[in-house]
Order: structure tokens, then C-alpha cells, then sequence
């Protein structure tokens, strides 16, 4: 290559090439570089592998194989697992040796065994800590851990055998949980990193909220765990009472809440939150228990101190809490406390009527610090908590408003028997008075003022005056009930409810709860008046003028208009019972009802009135009926005049359907009509039916060609010849198989004529059965001088001959046809 260089270099020194050619050359000199490069890295890449040692040679592996050697568990795993396993074994031996042989050491033995043993373990774990041997440091110092709960048993077995066991293991337990704090922070501050300053929980300054890491995470968990137990070992060794153990509780609940606060480390929150919601949880429902089984004001307040001590808890927790949503629940606990604390001091206070106004009270008190500059969650918490003691408050008086409404049902069986003493007396019937409800008025009316003051937000305000006007209707539903008022006072005063509800009814919102309660509170007060006739007749009277003032409001209509008709119904008979007329006689009162109901929907036209005032005055001609059954002829008359209302409506080019009910009502008059005159022959009940149907089917036909016979002719043709069939087969008389045999064969006829088929069918196949089974008997006993078989052969040839000549008018139609093919 540097020959060919020096060539080029000593060509281009005395000859200069044009720069066409020079650049060619440049070109052609870079290539065979390139290709002298790459061989030259080819051959090191061969002379690095050729020096390197050749592997050893290895057998094939299945891929079974290989999977079944591969490791089970990791090193970690199998390091705990010893170390665990190494631990329970020592203690286990620590244990029998303590409580087997330790009888056969004197007391210098004893005791220099046990504490070098403890002293040993305690200290082991710090070299393994400076080793990096973590995890058997661990197993080390909760060996340590065991060995001195055996020292403090084995100290009161040698010294203080006399002493009581309960009061021993308070102090022993709270000395424990001393000492496994200390040695945890004490070995936090030895093996803190380097450059970390120092700190008094030992675990070094965190982030809020952030766990630290400890070298042995043992100890402080323990000793939290242990600190539950020594208030709880010395109220029981001091024999205290249920107030002492409960406070006993709540304050190892406090200390678990604080330590659970302030402590980064994460292990021991959660071990003193555990210990905070078990130890507050048991400890509330015994002071709640306290303060509700409390048989005066001195045992309700100590119970009371004890739960506002849980309160407090709770409060501070929420407080403190990282989450707002953990914060509003435990805010909601804290305010809950604190209602049932403060109302067990009121309840043990007042008469058992005020019970529950009292603890509402408190509930509602709750609601002072939302305008408080308290964290957003706290107040949420309170006022759901405000919120919670209102609903259960709402739900005691509920029984009360249910009683007042339904109670009167039981004046049904008892209408016109006397005027009760009270409105009390008047609701009572079958139901007896709920205990302690005197004060249910109180608590709806406040609950309802709290509403309207407390409930500001836009997106709820519309929600809570509707709630707050509810629970005011039903707090003066339920006022002349509670108070004992007079009977009459209770009318009026449920009257005037149903006036103010259909007042405050808006009418572009038809279906607001004021209508609805309108309606509750008339239906209970028309009940109510059912105790004395005159109330009776007056409560009615005025209701139905009532609805029907109301509903000529735009919106109120669809509602308020059958409630009058259904009111004006009862008011008929009422009136009716009044002058002592009979039954039958009541029902044609009933259907003036009816017959304006019609004609108001007939004025109404295309009103959203019209179907509701319909149905209701279709219902209403119900009562009329039933009024008559017992009297066949005025029943006959009631159906007639049913059929002649649904007739008139039938008129309107909207209602021509309602023509079917009204033919249906016809013919159902006309039955019980002739059942009345003892009419046996189903002729008589058919044939008025037959003969409307056969007119209405013509006319659908002429209207409509495709509408078949079967579909226009018939159901009406079978009414009446089916019957008459089965009927002529028992009848020993020869004037209706006779009868009956001419109106089939003019209906066959009649078929044939118009090539109808279900005339042809009908007619024929009854024409048939009539006559091989009836027919030809009896025409021989009138006329006594011809065969039987005379009349059906005469038929048949008849038929025949009608056959023949239709054939031969059909030939000759053919006929015709054919020439005026040809001629075309």
C-alpha cells in the first residue's frame, strides 16, 4: 500500500491531473483502504478467539431437568425462615427452663442465669447490626424481648409471690412497654446514618405522613401492643366499677390516637391505630351504654364526661387526619359521641315524653360550628352527624303521622256510630297510641326549621324546603292527635291542611309533593268524618268543591278533577244513606257522577283532564252497579243508562271505540232484563245482539271491501244459531227445530246469493244438524201425512237445483267470455 502511495505522491509531483481526474483517484485510494481495514480487523477477531480456553464440555439437559434444579425459594426466604424457627426454639427453651428447672438453681443462679441470658440477647443485636446482620439482629432481640417477660415472671415467683397477679401484671406490663421502647430508640440512636441529626422518637425527622425505617422493627410495635394492657390489669386488680373500667379504656384509646399521630414510624401506627379504634370503639358503647341505662343526673353526667373524653379523642384524630375523607368520618363519630353524651344528661333530666327532643336538640347544637372557621372536614363531619341524629328523629315520629292517617280506615265499619271525645280517641281505633309520641309534633317542626335555615347551597336548597314542607304538613296533621284536641277541632284543622297543601301546589309542576300531600290529608280527613253523618255529608261536600276549584288551575287539572268526581261519588252515597233510600235506589244518584263526568270530558276536548275525568267517571258507574244486583229491574235500568252515557260519548269523533262498551252495556240490560221477566228462551237473549252485530259487519263491509264475512258476519250469525242448536236438541216441541231451520236455510241463501262465505258455513253446517237430528221428527207430527225423510229431501233438491242453475250461468259466463276473446 505505501508503494502505490508513493507512486500516486511522485505521479501527482510531476503531473497535476485536472480535478476530474484527481478526485477519481482520491476515490479509488479511500477503497482500497477500506477493504486493507477490514481484512486487517477480520484477522484480530480470529486471534483473540484462538487464544481464549475452550469451554468444558457439558452433557445435553433436558429442559425438565434444567427447571427441576432451578431454586424453590429465594436466599432471603430461607435466611428468615432459619432465623424465625431459631428464635421460637430458644424461647421454647428459655420458657421450660424458667418454669421446669428453675427449682434446681439457688437464687444467685437464678438470677445471674436469667440476666446474663437477657443481657446476652439484649445485646447481641448491636455487633449484628454493625455486621449488617440485620434480620438475625432481629430474631436476636425478640428472643431478648421474650426473655424479659420470663425475668418478670420469675421475679414474682422468687420475690413477690404474695402480691396480687392482676395488680403485678399491670406494673409489669407497663414496665415492659417501657423498656422495649427505650431499647428500640435506644438502638435507633446507636445505628443512626451518619450526618442525621438526632431526634427524641429516635426514628429521625421525616416528612408528615412518612414511614422511617428503624434497624430492628421489632421492639416499639411490642411495647405499643404491650401499653394496651396496664390501665385495663389495674382497674380490674382495683376492683374498679364500669365507670373506672370504661375510662380505663378510653384513655389507653387516647394514648393509642396520640402515639398513632405522632410517631413517622409506620409499624407503630398502625399497631396504636388498631389499638385506638378496638380499646374507643369497646370504650364508647360502654359509656353510651352507661349514659343510656343512667338512673339519674349524677351517673348520665359521669357517663357524659366519659363519652365528650371519647369525643375529644375523636376529634383531635380527625384533626390531625391525613385524608379528608378519613377526617369526615371520624368527625362524624366525634359528633355522634357527643349528642349521645350531652342528651343522656338531658334525658335523665326531663320527662321521658322529651327524650328524644332532647337528644335532637343536642343534635341540632351541632350545627353552631359550620360557620366556623374549623377545617373544611371537621365541619362536614358535624353537620352529617347533625344530619344523621335529625333522620333518626324523623323516623321515631313517622309512626305517629302513619297512625293519623290510617287510623280513621276503621270508621268504615263503624260509619254514623257517634262523634269520638278527641282527635286521639278518632285515630285510635285499632291501633293503640305509640308510647312517648306526645312530643313527635316538636320534633317534625323543628327538624323542618332546621331545613329551611341551615340548608343554603343552591343545589340543595329546592330538596330541603320540599322536605321541610312535608314535615310540616305532617306536623299539623299529627298536632290535634297529640294534643288531645277535640274531634271537631281535628277535622278542622285536617282541612285546612289539604286547603294550605293545594294552595302552595304550583300549577306549572303538577306533580309536586304539595298536590300529593293534599290528596294524603283529604283521604284521611273524608275517613275521619265517617264518625257522624253531618260531618260526613259536610267534609264531602266540601272536598268535592274543593278539587274542583283546584282543578281549574292550569297544572292541577290531571289530578284535582278526579279527586272531586271521586268525592262527589261518595258524596252521592252519602246523600243517599241520608234520606234512607234503598241501595238500588242510591245507584241512580251515583250516575249523575258519570253522566257530568262524560260531559265535562266532552267540553274539555283535547285537555290532559280528558282521560283522567273519563276513567274516574267510568270507575264511578262501578258503585252504581254494584248498589243494584240485588234488584234485577233497577240493575236492568242502571246498565241501560251506562249504555246510553257511553253512547253520548261514543258521538265524539275521538271516542267512536267507546260504541262497543256501549253496545256491550245494551245487550248486558236487555239480559237482566229478561231475566228478570223470567225469559228461558236464549233467543231472546241473543238475537239482540245478533242483529246489531249483522248491521255493524254490513256496514264495515261496504266501508272496507276486504274485510272478509268471517270478520263482519260471523261472530253475529253464531250468537245466536249456536245457542238455538243446542237448545232445539233437547226441546220436545217442534216450533224452534222448525224456526231454527228456516233461519239457517235463508241464511245459506242469502250466502249463496251474495257468495258469502261464512253464511254459506255458518248457516249450513246448523241447516244440517238441525236436520238429521230434529228437524224431520217433528215436521212429520204437524203435518202427520209425509215420510220423514220428505222435508230433508226437499231441502236437499232445493239445494240442487240452486246448485245446478248457478253451474249453469257460471257455463254460460264462460262462454260469453271465450266469444270475446275471439272477437278481440
Amino acid at each position: 500500500m505505501s508503494a502505490n502511495v508513493t507512486g500516486t505522491t511522485l505521479r501527482s509531483m510531476t503531473h497535476i491531473p485536472p480535478p476530474a481526474e484527481e478526485l477519481r483517484l482520491l476515490d479509488t485510494e479511500l477503497r482500497q483502504l477500506d477493504a486493507r481495514r477490514a481484512l486487517l480487523l477480520a484477522r484480530r477477531a480470529w486471534l483473540v478467539a484462538a487464544l481464549q480456553p475452550p469451554p468444558a464440555p457439558q452433557a445435553p439437559r433436558a429442559p425438565q431437568a434444567a427447571a427441576a434444579r432451578r431454586p424453590e425459594t429465594t436466599a432471603p426466604g430461607v435466611q428468615n425462615v432459619l432465623l424465625l424457627l431459631g428464635g421460637i426454639l430458644l424461647t421454647v427453651a428459655a420458657v421450660a427452663f424458667t418454669v421446669v428447672s428453675w427449682g434446681h438453681l439457688g437464687i444467685a443462679g437464678r438470677a445471674l442465669v436469667l440476666g446474663a441470658v437477657t443481657l446476652a440477647a439484649l445485646g447481641a443485636p448491636v455487633p449484628l447490626l454493625r455486621r449488617g446482620l440485620r434480620s438475625t439482629a432481629e430474631s436476636v432481640a425478640g428472643l431478648g424481648l421474650a426473655l424479659t417477660v420470663l425475668d418478670a415472671y420469675a421475679l414474682h415467683e422468687v420475690a413477690l409471690a404474695d402480691t396480687d397477679g392482676l395488680g403485678y401484671a399491670a406494673l409489669a406490663s407497663a414496665v415492659l412497654a417501657t423498656v422495649w421502647a427505650a431499647y428500640g430508640l435506644a438502638l435507633g440512636a446507636l445505628h443512626r446514618p451518619a450526618g442525621q441529626p438526632a431526634d427524641t422518637t429516635g426514628a429521625g425527622q421525616q416528612p408528615a405522613g412518612a414511614g422511617v425505617r428503624l434497624p430492628l422493627r421489632l421492639p416499639l410495635p411490642t411495647a405499643v401492643a404491650t401499653a394496651q394492657f396496664p390501665l385495663l390489669l389495674w382497674a380490674a386488680a382495683a376492683g374498679a366499677g364500669a365507670h373506672a373500667f370504661t375510662a380505663a379504656l378510653l384513655v389507653t384509646a387516647a394514648f393509642d390516637t396520640l402515639v398513632a399521630l405522632r410517631v413517622p414510624v409506620k409499624s407503630v401506627r398502625v399497631v396504636a391505630a388498631v389499638g385506638a379504634y378496638g380499646m374507643g370503639g369497646w370504650g364508647t358503647f360502654a359509656a353510651g351504654w352507661l349514659s343510656w341505662t343512667a338512673s339519674g343526673p349524677s351517673a348520665a353526667a359521669r357517663a357524659a364526661a366519659l363519652l365528650l373524653l371519647a369525643a375529644a379523642t375523636a376529634f383531635a384524630a380527625a384533626w390531625h387526619a391525613p385524608k379528608p375523607g378519613v377526617a369526615t368520618g371520624i368527625a362524624l363519630a366525634g359528633g355522634l359521641i357527643t349528642v349521645v353524651g350531652l342528651g343522656g344528661v338531658l334525658r335523665s333530666s326531663l320527662p321521658d315524653d322529651w327524650t328524644v327532643p332532647g337528644y335532637l336538640a343536642c343534635g341540632v347544637a351541632l350545627l353552631a360550628v359550620v360557620r366556623t372557621r374549623l377545617a373544611e372536614p371537621l365541619r362536614r363531619g358535624l353537620a352529617w352527624a347533625s344530619g344523621c341524629v335529625q333522620a333518626v328523629a324523623v323516623v321515631w315520629a313517622l309512626p305517629l303521622v302513619g297512625i293519623t292517617l290510617l287510623g280513621p280506615v276503621g270508621w268504615a265499619e263503624r260509619a254514623w256510630s257517634g262523634s269520638p271525645a278527641t282527635a286521639r280517641d278518632a285515630v285510635t281505633l285499632d291501633v293503640p297510641w305509640p308510647p312517648h309520641a306526645a312530643t313527635a309534633p316538636l320534633v317534625l317542626a323543628l327538624v323542618a326549621g332546621v331545613l329551611v335555615v341551615a340548608v343554603r347551597a343552591s343545589e340543595w336548597r329546592q330538596q330541603a324546603l320540599t322536605c321541610a314542607l312535608t314535615l310540616s304538613w305532617a306536623t299539623v296533621l299529627a298536632l290535634p292527635a297529640a294534643l288531645e284536641l277535640p274531634y271537631a277541632v281535628g277535622l278542622l284543622t285536617q282541612g285546612l291542611t289539604t286547603v294550605a297543601a293545594l294552595a302552595c301546589a304550583r300549577p306549572t309542576q303538577p306533580q309536586t309533593p304539595p298536590l300529593l300531600l293534599a290528596l294524603l290529608s283529604s283521604l284521611g280527613l273524608a275517613f275521619l268524618s265517617l264518625a257522624s253523618e253531618g260531618a260526613t255529608l259536610t267534609v264531602l261536600a266540601a272536598l268535592t268543591v274543593l278539587f274542583a276549584a283546584a282543578a281549574r288551575r292550569p297544572g292541577l287539572g290531571p289530578a284535582a278533577a278526579p279527586a272531586s268526581l271521586v268525592y262527589a261519588t261518595a258524596l252521592a252515597c252519602a246523600v243517599g244513606a241520608s234520606f234512607g233510600w234503598q241501595p238500588q235506589q242510591t245507584a241512580l244518584l251515583v250516575l249523575v257522577v258519570p253522566a257530568g263526568a262524560a260531559l265535562l270530558a266532552a267540553r274539555l276536548g283535547g285537555s290532559s283532564m280528558t282521560v283522567p275525568v273519563e276513567v274516574t267517571g267510568a270507575a264511578a258507574a262501578l258503585p252504581a252497579i254494584a248498589l243494584t244486583v240485588t234488584d234485577p229491574p233497577m240493575l236492568a235500568l242502571v246498565l241501560s243508562l251506562c249504555g246510553v252515557i257511553a253512547a253520548g260519548t261514543a258521538i265524539r269523533e275521538d271516542r267512536r271505540s267507546v260504541g262497543y262498551a256501549a253496545a256491550a252495556l245494551f245487550v248486558l240490560a236487555t239480559w237482566v232484563r229478561l231475566a228478570a221477566w223470567n225469559v228461558g228462551s236464549p233467543e231472546a237473549y241473543t238475537l239482540p245482539v245478533t242483529l246489531p252485530a249483522l248491521l255493524v259487519g254490513a256496514v264495515r263491509r261496504r266501508k272496507d271491501m276486504t274485510v272478509s264475512s268471517w270478520a263482519a258476519y260471523g261472530p253475529g250469525l253464531s250468537v245466536t244459531l249456536v245457542p238455538s242448536l243446542f237448545t232445539a236438541w233437547g226441546d220436545t216441541h217442534w216450533l224452534r227445530p222448525l224456526l231454527l231451520g228456516a233461519a239457517a236455510l235463508l241464511v245459506v241463501l242469502v250466502g249463496a246469493r251474495h257468495r258469502l262465505q261464512a253464511p254459506l258455513v255458518v248457516g249450513g253446517t246448523v241447516l244440517v244438524l238441525d236436520a238429521l237430528h230434529e228437524l224431520a221428527p217433528y215436521l212429520v207430527q204437524v203435518v202427520d201425512a209425509l215420510p220423514r225423510w220428505v222435508p230433508p229431501a226437499l231441502a236437499g233438491l232445493l239445494l240442487l237445483a240452486l246448485g245446478a242453475t248457478y253451474e249453469q250461468r257460471m257455463r254460460d259466463a264462460r262462454r260469453v267470455r271465450e266469444v270475446l276473446g275471439r272477437m278481440n
